[in-house]
Protein backbone atom coordinates (compact mmCIF):
# COMPACT_ATOMS: atom_id res chain seq x y z
CA UNK A 1 0.00 0.00 0.00
CA UNK A 2 1.40 3.40 -0.95
CA UNK A 3 1.57 6.35 1.39
CA UNK A 4 -1.03 8.73 0.01
CA UNK A 5 -1.97 10.84 3.00
CA UNK A 6 -4.44 13.68 2.87
CA UNK A 7 -2.20 16.69 3.39
CA UNK A 8 -4.52 19.71 3.02
CA UNK A 9 -8.27 20.41 2.90
CA UNK A 10 -9.70 23.66 1.55
CA UNK A 11 -13.12 24.85 2.69
CA UNK A 12 -14.38 27.73 0.49
CA UNK A 13 -15.71 30.71 2.42
CA UNK A 14 -17.53 33.90 1.49
CA UNK A 15 -15.40 35.58 4.17
CA UNK A 16 -12.27 33.56 5.02
CA UNK A 17 -11.60 35.43 8.27
CA UNK A 18 -15.17 34.89 9.50
CA UNK A 19 -14.97 31.22 8.53
CA UNK A 20 -11.69 30.91 10.41
CA UNK A 21 -13.29 32.37 13.54
CA UNK A 22 -16.28 30.03 13.18
CA UNK A 23 -14.12 26.89 12.98
CA UNK A 24 -11.73 28.14 15.66
CA UNK A 25 -14.66 28.52 18.07
CA UNK A 26 -16.35 25.30 16.93
CA UNK A 27 -13.35 22.95 16.88
CA UNK A 28 -10.52 24.85 18.58
CA UNK A 29 -8.45 24.89 15.38
CA UNK A 30 -5.32 27.02 15.26
CA UNK A 31 -5.67 29.80 12.68
CA UNK A 32 -2.80 31.37 10.72
CA UNK A 33 -3.32 34.26 8.31
CA UNK A 34 -0.81 34.39 5.47
CA UNK A 35 -1.01 38.06 4.46
CA UNK A 36 1.46 37.67 1.56
CA UNK A 37 -0.83 35.09 -0.08
CA UNK A 38 -4.13 36.59 1.09
CA UNK A 39 -4.96 33.17 2.56
CA UNK A 40 -6.19 31.92 5.94
CA UNK A 41 -5.01 28.48 7.08
CA UNK A 42 -6.30 26.17 9.81
CA UNK A 43 -4.61 23.41 11.77
CA UNK A 44 -6.26 20.73 13.90
CA UNK A 45 -4.67 19.35 17.08
CA UNK A 46 -3.37 16.26 15.22
CA UNK A 47 -1.43 18.44 12.76
CA UNK A 48 -3.79 18.04 9.82
CA UNK A 49 -4.90 21.26 8.24
CA UNK A 50 -6.00 23.27 5.29
CA UNK A 51 -7.28 26.66 4.38
CA UNK A 52 -10.22 28.88 3.59
CA UNK A 53 -10.04 30.12 -0.02
CA UNK A 54 -12.47 32.88 -0.86
CA UNK A 55 -15.51 31.64 -2.78
CA UNK A 56 -14.90 32.07 -6.51
CA UNK A 57 -15.55 30.30 -9.81
CA UNK A 58 -12.46 28.19 -9.07
CA UNK A 59 -13.52 27.51 -5.45
CA UNK A 60 -17.33 27.53 -5.34
CA UNK A 61 -19.22 27.18 -2.06
CA UNK A 62 -19.85 23.53 -1.30
CA UNK A 63 -16.78 22.17 -3.11
CA UNK A 64 -14.35 21.16 -0.39
CA UNK A 65 -10.99 20.40 -2.04
CA UNK A 66 -8.94 17.51 -0.65
CA UNK A 67 -5.19 17.52 -1.43
CA UNK A 68 -3.43 14.14 -1.49
CA UNK A 69 0.33 13.67 -1.13
CA UNK A 70 2.11 12.89 -4.41
CA UNK A 71 5.74 12.03 -5.10
CA UNK A 72 5.25 12.68 -8.84
CA UNK A 73 2.34 14.92 -9.78
CA UNK A 74 2.93 14.65 -13.54
CA UNK A 75 2.91 10.83 -13.42
CA UNK A 76 -0.20 10.81 -11.24
CA UNK A 77 -2.02 13.17 -13.62
CA UNK A 78 -1.11 10.93 -16.57
CA UNK A 79 -2.51 7.96 -14.65
CA UNK A 80 -5.70 9.94 -13.95
CA UNK A 81 -6.21 10.26 -17.73
CA UNK A 82 -5.43 6.57 -18.33
CA UNK A 83 -8.04 5.59 -15.73
CA UNK A 84 -10.79 7.74 -17.25
CA UNK A 85 -10.41 10.89 -15.19
CA UNK A 86 -9.75 14.42 -16.40
CA UNK A 87 -6.92 16.81 -15.57
CA UNK A 88 -8.38 20.16 -14.54
CA UNK A 89 -5.17 22.00 -13.62
CA UNK A 90 -1.70 20.82 -14.66
CA UNK A 91 1.12 20.88 -12.11
CA UNK A 92 1.83 24.41 -10.89
CA UNK A 93 3.99 25.94 -8.17
CA UNK A 94 2.71 27.50 -4.98
CA UNK A 95 5.61 29.95 -4.42
CA UNK A 96 7.82 28.95 -1.50
CA UNK A 97 5.52 26.08 -0.52
CA UNK A 98 5.25 23.30 -3.12
CA UNK A 99 3.37 22.17 -6.23
CA UNK A 100 -0.18 21.09 -6.93
CA UNK A 101 -2.35 19.67 -9.70
CA UNK A 102 -6.13 19.23 -9.83
CA UNK A 103 -8.11 16.40 -11.40
CA UNK A 104 -11.63 15.10 -11.74
CA UNK A 105 -12.36 11.42 -11.19
CA UNK A 106 -14.69 9.52 -13.57
CA UNK A 107 -17.67 10.33 -11.33
CA UNK A 108 -16.97 14.07 -11.42
CA UNK A 109 -15.38 14.58 -8.00
CA UNK A 110 -12.57 17.15 -7.90
CA UNK A 111 -9.39 16.33 -5.96
CA UNK A 112 -5.88 17.74 -5.89
CA UNK A 113 -2.34 16.38 -5.65
CA UNK A 114 0.35 18.12 -3.63
CA UNK A 115 4.15 17.88 -3.29
CA UNK A 116 5.87 19.94 -0.61
CA UNK A 117 9.10 21.84 -1.20
CA UNK A 118 10.01 20.92 2.39
CA UNK A 119 9.12 17.25 2.86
Amino acid sequence: MSKRNIVHVEIPAANPNSAANFYKELFGWKIVTMQEMNYVMWEAADGTGGGFPEVSDESPAGRVMVYIDSEDIEADLEKVKMLGGKVIHEKAEIPGTGWFGVFQDPTGNMLALYTSMNP
